[in-house]
């Protein structure tokens, strides 16, 4: 149930019906249109919002449906229903071509058999009466004109009819020469007066041809005589024309006969053909808004993501723009949003997009939102939009507002849904305000849900303290004084009325003698509400720092955990190599010391000798752990290029080069990528490099190059969800070393542009941006060059 009748008109649902109408075939697909309304069946809504979803996409990915030809069957069935009647020849081809109709698209749906099963339902028992087409099609061409054979006395009558016809054009045609002959005849030839053929003659030559004058000339020079040897002949040939009207309707009666008992299947499959029709119209439809089916709960509750106003979407499609996505929720927990903001915010579209959408659903139409959005079933749709004053019934515009508020509050349930605009304003504030809060919060304890919006104060602190309702504010930017249009949840929002008549330009003495005449606890609460804006704004930008800082420190966090994973596999094999040394080292001091202690007792430990040979064997050890302690000689500088392997000096980790820009060097280090100092790294063979390691790098970084664009289309995204996009995108393109990133943002009112280039400046990498061609894109793209 919708209250009051014009709600509908109030939300925009009679434009989309309009809409709907131009792209039906037929006029019962139209008159089909004429009739949607709400339903509150799970069953029905579900089944026609499938329905639509189908044929939405036989549309898009299948080949076309053959809907070629749709008559009204149903006046024709009607017709014939009563006994004695007959349709004509083309009221029979209109039924014949229907027919075939029907059936094309019945194989069509068998060829595709479980694809699309609530299309299939449509016809789902209905059976195919070939003999139909059959008794049509031997009485009716494809012209639709009645067969010459149509029955054997037709076709005496037509040879009949020829035979004369032929006869009568000889005799004529003799008469005429014999005429000319002699001189009788008026310029021109055979001429057709009153379905006759007849001879030109001078007017004083009338007289000597014998025969019927059946015209004469506006000077009266000529006359147009029918010959009397023609004459018997023409009115033989207009009998067999009465002869064969006769028999035509003999046969268009028998024909009529002969469906009269099918009446009952015509009529079914005209509904099958309207219904047909009226499914496509809504699919083509869907696909001019770029409407989805979304999650039907039989709740009454909703959460729209992304979703748009379908008409809004339209009208700035046709201009090139794009409609800032609305993101709200409904449910037990926050029952009604009391939406506020600054004027032409975007409110009251909010709202409206909230109440068409949810008619839109319960009339079985896809809605322009993500398919992860979920659309409950309420029983009544209740709207107070714009000003409803009546002289007829002696209503002002608030005692219109207040006579729907009672109906409200006395007809309202748990599943109803509302939908104010402008709460509690037509009347003084002073006593408005507290109406307008009494009358929500009657509404509130009986359950129901809805949308409300409003820019009264008092109304923004109750729906702060009451459970069930939620505060939600239409964002704006109040450095630039201009709407963003994105509605946000939790808070609500100032009016901004003397910043915007600041900004139009309303003289400073003006402003503040208004400011002087407000109450302090309103010119309070209005400046809190200014300043939270302004620190919500803050606190964004702090956590997109903070956000991009903890990214960063997670990737070292990763890379280190990679290093250590390393080092732990390869640090077996570092141990056994430097205890292998190790032996050697003691091995070798071992015979140093055999052989001196040999030498010695071979002297018998002659004191010069000994003293020598203990020299000899310092020396050897001092030798030995120069050798240790001298650090390694550092490798000629060699070229690197992209694709050779390295090593960092510091470490034993080894990665593969994708790039080199000026000094740095950026690495493939397993399946991170990492920038270091050239002087950091030496270059090392690839036999060096394990075999797996090699096969695994070079595996993954031509996939990654191979994939990688550097493009990223954000259109459509909320600010932070395109920022971290971006972001990613940014650190993909430095890494691979690309020189410039492009980022499709769209026009619209150029509020993502602005954020995006106001974040990406904080980046040193950036060198600069700038604006696509105008011919393709202008400032809906914006360069990013990397430097």
């Amino acid at each position: 149930m919708i209250y009051p009748q014009n709600a509908a008109d109030k939300l925009g649902f009679t434009e989309i019906r309009s809409f709907i109408k131009s792209h039906c075939l037929s006029e019962m697909g139209r008159q089909m249109v004429d009739k949607i309304q709400l339903m509150t069946n799970f069953e029905n809504i579900n089944k026609f919002l499938r329905q639509t979803r189908e044929f939405k996409e036989i549309l898009t990915n299948d080949s076309q449906l053959p809907i070629n030809h749709l008559y009204n069957i149903k006046s024709l069935a009607d017709k014939i229903r009563v006994e004695g009647t007959f349709l004509s020849e083309a009221e029979f081809h209109q039924v014949l071509l229907s027919l075939q109709t029907v059936f094309s698209v019945i194989n069509y749906f068998n060829e595709r058999e479980g694809r699309y099963p609530n299309l299939e339902a449509l016809f789902e028992h209905l059976p195919i009466e070939k003999k139909i087409i059959r008794s049509i099609e031997a009485r009716i061409d494809d012209k639709g004109k009645i067969r010459p054979n149509a029955s054997a006395e037709l076709q005496n009558i037509i040879t009949g009819i020829a035979k004369a016809e032929q006869e009568a054009r000889r005799k004529i045609d003799h008469i005429f020469k014999s005429a000319q002959n002699n001189g009788w005849t008026a310029d021109g030839s055979l001429t057709i007066r009153d379905g006759r053929l007849c001879i030109p003659l001078l007017a004083e030559n009338k007289r000597k041809v014998k025969g019927f004058v059946h015209d004469e000339s506006a000077s009266g020079q000529t006359v147009y005589m029918e010959p009397e040897e023609v004459f018997q002949l023409n009115n033989q040939v207009r009998d067999l024309e009465f002869d064969k009207r006769r028999e035509i309707i003999k046969i268009l009666t028998a024909l009529s006969n002969e469906l009269r008992p099918y009446v009952p299947l015509l009529l079914s499959y005209h509904g099958l053909l309207t219904k047909l029709d009226f499914v496509r119209a809504k699919a083509l439809f869907a696909i001019d808004t770029e409407a989805e089916m979304p999650e039907l709960v039989s709740q009454p509750e909703v959460n729209l993501v992304n979703a748009r106003h379908p008409l809004l979407l339209l009208n700035l499609k046709k201009e090139g723009q794009v409609v800032v996505p609305l993101n709200i929720k409904i449910e037990e927990q926050q029952r009604i949003i009391v939406v506020s903001g600054p004027n032409a915010g975007g409110k009251s579209v909010c709202m409206k997009t909230v109440g068409l959408l949810q008619m839109m659903v319960q009339s079985g139409l896809l809605i322009p939102a993500d398919e992860s959005s979920r659309v409950g079933i309420f029983k009544q749709l209740f709207a107070d939009i714009g000003d409803d004053q009546s002289i007829e019934s002696d209503l002002s515009t608030y005692s219109a507002h207040l006579s729907k508020m009672k109906y409200f509050v006395e007809n309202s349930g748990g599943k109803t849904l509302i939908l104010i605009d402008e709460f509690g304003t037509g009347t003084d504030p002073q006593f408005g305000g507290p109406i307008a809060e009494a009358v929500l919060d009657a509404l509130n304890k009986k359950k129901v849900r809805g949308v409300v919006t409003t820019h009264y104060s008092n109304l923004k602190v109750f729906a702060n303290g009451a459970e069930g309702l939620e505060n939600a504010s239409m964002m704006f930017d109040n450095l630039e004084m201009q709407p963003l249009y994105i509605l946000e949840m939790g808070k609500p929002g100032s009016s901004y009325a003397f910043e915007i008549a600041q900004k139009i330009g309303l003289p400073v003495q003006v402003l503040n003698a208004a400011k002087g005449k407000i109450g302090v606890q309103q010119k309070r609460v209005d400046t809190l509400l200014v300043e939270l804006e302004r620190d919500k704004k803050q606190i964004l930008e702090n956590r997109i720092s903070l956000e991009k800082q903890q990214k960063r420190v997670d990737t070292l966090l990763q890379e280190n955990e990679k290093l250590k994973s390393y080092l732990e596999e390869n640090r077996k094999a570092i141990l056994k190599e430097a205890k292998k040394e190790a032996q050697s080292i003691i091995l070798n001091a071992n015979k140093l010391v055999e052989n001196t202690i040999s030498e010695i007792k071979e002297s018998k430990a002659d004191k010069e000798q000994t003293q020598k040979l203990r020299q000899n064997l310092k020396q050897e050890l001092e030798k030995h752990q120069e050798k240790e302690a001298k650090p390694a000689k550092p490798a000629e500088t060699e070229e690197i290029v992209a694709g050779d392997w390295v090593k960092l000096t510091d470490s034993e980790t080894v990665g593969q080069v994708i790039d080199i820009t000026k000094e740095n060097v950026i690495l493939a280090i397993g399946d991170l990528r990492s920038v270091v100092k050239r002087k950091r790294v030496q270059k090392v063979s690839r036999k060096q490099v394990p075999k797996e390691l090699r096969k695994s790098y070079t595996s993954s970084l031509s996939e990654d190059i191979a994939q990688f664009r550097p493009e990223i289309d954000v259109r459509g995204m909320r600010g932070e969800e395109a920022l971290y996009e971006i972001e990613k995108y940014l650190d993909k393109a430095l890494m691979m070393g690309f020189s410039n990133l492009k980022v499709i943002h769209g026009k619209g009112d150029g509020i993502l542009r602005k954020l995006i280039r106001n974040y990406l400046r904080k980046y040193p990498q950036v060198a600069r941006m700038e604006d696509e061609h105008p011919d393709r894109g202008g400032d809906g793209i914006t360069y990013v060059h990397l430097g």
